[in-house]
């Protein structure tokens, strides 16, 4: 054995040496400030790889030819292994807390990648080199995704990027004691690559350990993809709580193991055939239970009762009562309107589908009445599902002569809106474009995303408008637009509009001048900035809200306002986990589903029946409203009400039943067929276009 070097050698080991060891000076506050378990032990084991770092790279240990082959192969086995923590200590993990059965999957999932660049480069170098800098990229988006939504990196949202893109600048990024590891890790990976030697075998020897690794990777994907030996074994993703599965089995390994379920299978037993008869025989069932009651035979006035009440649809944006998670005190109320809010209006609690980000599935489950439960986990609905006409509550509205106007004070691309609106039957959109001029968005995003620069700008083309709040088109401003349609309207025809806010989307870590922050936590004795800043923002919307109600209270046409809040926001997790009791990943299933719980109210400047409902997922809202509001509803409709009587509640999570029991859905329950039914009638309708029943979904049959 012979170490040889270099003075270029000894120049670059040096240079990587100090810059990675600056980079941790730099940034040590982020193993003893930020909670770091060993804050101590993994700082000085960083310093440590990085000056072995710089020792590869400026020595090269040559062995007899015999022993490099050896030497070389073994830690061309051995790399998997630290790729595998690098992407891990980005999942807040390492690799020591696997199971043993978890860590040998990990493995063979990274040997394999390993080994597919080596079957076609004949090279231990270029997988290094080729998939390392995949392997970090996919753990920060992973870490980041999961820091801001709370919930992980999944296929489905490489469909999402678009969107991502757009409003990936609102937040903050900083190095954190796991990015930090990382790096390290990344550039010890590509100094081990650069010493690594391709060892020469002979062409048999090559053509047996491509072959091998050839028909390993073959078997296990058809295993996989086409067995269920690896599901029945354990080895599948954790559809009820993601983080969790990404957790224990892995970030890489459960981010693969989702894509056997990108696509959507036909229901167990389905047939188009008996589509009508699950429907007609559920309506007409008298032995659900009553959980409702009767509102559409409340007596309304004389004018609810000639004329067709206008409908106004609000999904306010990340709009939540974090109260629902678990008691806590602020300095006063964020929601007194909302709060006092009682004559003419229903009440309650919605159970969303999504957690920090996700906003257009909620807003796919409030307009059709189908349910995400049944697709793919972490599936984006307008970006995968929506690619023909689709019944929907505007089809059913614009059945019955209503005009059908949608706003949106963003970006028009954003879900794919643009697209998919006009199938789900607007006639009409109006987004960003339509309230600011676009070229001040574009000077924005050039100059830093800066929201003190947008509200310049906007003071300057937009005297005194108060258009904004922090860099998003305010509540009250996105009303006065609602109101301002409205009073332009042809009246000839029955008003309908649907307006999803932007007021109060993430991040919420950058206080704005324009925003006065009024409300502060007062009961615990850590400080929350970006919770204390979004329950500010509820506090701003809470008034926003009574600004619209005041206007139309004293509008003699009848007219019925839906509100309610998408999902719940990304704010800091160690609150979340305060008012829960217990860490995200030991979470019950009651308390997991606190999280996916928003505020919603239906209220009519006519007389409707009172009531509050405690427990309500949003594929039945809009079939509530239009039994609310007195409208003729679609046999899909009734459908909805009826199945909601026995439960209430179904949503990514699980499903709840009227006597409040929970489940998840690995549970074998009573409700099993039912479950089973709502998903053929929800198959039918979105994927068996040749056999779709129409008259079940529309008014009038497509």
């Amino acid at each position: 054995m012979k170490i040889a070097t270099s003075k270029k050698n000894l120049i670059i080991g040096s240079i990587i040496s100090v810059v990675l060891l600056a980079f941790l000076i730099i940034n040590c506050g982020a193993f003893f400030n930020q909670g770091a378990d060993y804050s101590a032990l993994l700082f000085v084991l960083c310093i440590m790889v990085s000056l072995i770092t710089g020792a590869i790279l400026a020595f090269n240990i040559n062995f007899p030819e015999k022993v490099t082959r050896i030497v070389h192969t073994v830690c061309f086995l051995l790399v998997p292994i630290v790729s595998m923590q690098m992407v891990e200590c980005l999942n807040r993990i390492f690799i020591y807390d696997f199971s043993y059965f978890a860590f040998f999957a990990n493995y063979i999932l990274y040997f394999m990648l390993y080994g597919l660049v080596y079957i076609f480069s004949g090279s231990y170098k270029l997988p290094i080199f080729i998939l390392n800098p995949i392997f970090l990229a996919f753990g920060l988006t992973n870490y980041w995704v999961t820091l801001f939504r709370g919930s992980p990196f999944v296929p489905m949202d490489i469909l999402s990027a678009g969107t991502a893109k757009t409003v990936v600048s609102t937040y903050n990024f900083s190095v954190t004691y796991q990015i930090a590891i990382a790096v390290v890790l990344f550039v010890f990976l590509i100094a081990v690559g650069v010493r690594l030697k391709s060892v020469v075998f002979k062409l048999t020897y090559k053509l047996i350990l491509r072959g091998f690794c050839s028909v390993l990777i073959i078997s296990i994907c058809i295993i996989y993809f086409f067995t269920d030996i690896f599901a029945n074994n354990g080895l599948k993703p954790d559809f009820w709580m993601q983080t969790r599965g990404y957790h224990n089995n892995g970030a890489l390994l459960s981010f693969c193991l989702n894509t056997k379920y990108l696509y959507v299978i036909s229901p167990k037993g389905y047939n188009a055939d008996e589509i009508e008869g699950i429907v007609s025989s559920t309506v007409n069932d008298e032995e659900a239970v009553q959980t409702f009651a009767d509102i559409s035979d409340y007596p309304k006035t004389a004018e609810a009762e000639t004329v067709t009440p206008n409908v106004i649809c609000i999904m306010n944006e990340s709009f939540a009562d974090l109260s629902v998670l678990g008691d806590f005190e602020t300095n006063e109320d964020y929601m007194p309107f909302y709060n006092s809010l009682t004559e003419n209006a229903i009440k309650g609690n919605l159970y969303v589908p999504v957690i920090g980000s996700g906003t257009s599935n909620t807003e796919f489950e409030f307009l059709t009445g189908n349910s995400v439960s049944f697709l793919p986990a972490g599936s984006n609905t307008y970006k995968l599902y929506v690619k023909k006409e689709t019944s929907s509550l505007v089809s059913t509205l614009g059945s019955l002569g209503y005009a059908k106007f949608a706003l949106h004070p963003y970006f028009a691309s954003g879900w794919n809106r643009n697209t998919v609106y006009p199938l789900l039957g607007f006639e009409k959109f109006y987004s960003l474009g339509s309230l600011m001029d676009p070229a001040l968005m574009t000077a924005y995003y050039k100059n830093g995303s800066d929201p003190e620069y947008l509200q310049q700008l906007v003071n300057e083309t937009y005297p005194n408008s108060n258009m904004l709040l922090r860099q998003y088109i305010c509540d009250e401003y996105n009303y006065k637009k609602v109101i301002q349609r409205y009073s332009s309207r042809d009246t000839a025809a029955p008003f309908f509009m649907f307006n999803v806010t932007m007021q109060n989307h993430g991040g919420y870590g950058t206080a704005c001048s324009n925003l006065n922050q009024q409300i502060f936590i007062t009961s615990t004795d850590t400080e929350y900035p970006k919770a204390n800043l979004f329950l500010s923002l509820i506090k701003e919307s809470d008034s926003a809200f009574e600004y619209i109600i005041d206007y139309f209270s004293n509008i003699d046409e009848p007219t019925i306002i839906c509100m309610f809040g998408d999902h719940q926001p990304a704010i800091e997790t160690d609150f979340i986990e305060e008012l829960l009791g217990s860490e995200l990943d030991s979470l019950t299933i009651e308390q997991e589903q606190r999280r996916y719980v928003t505020p919603f109210v239906i209220w009519a400047n006519y007389d409707i029946k009172e009531q509050y409902i405690d427990k309500l997922s949003a594929n039945y809202l809009s079939s509530l409203l239009l039994q609310t509001a007195g409208i003729e509803m679609t046999d899909y409709n009734k459908f909805l009400l009826k199945l909601s009587e026995t439960l209430p509640v179904i949503d990514s999570v699980g499903y709840i039943d009227a006597n409040d029991n929970y489940y998840t859905y690995n549970d074998n329950s009573i409700y099993s067929k039912l479950l089973s039914n709502y998903n053929k009638v929800q198959n039918n309708n979105m994927f068996d276009a040749e056999n779709r029943r129409n008259n079940l979904f529309y008014l009038t049959e497509q």
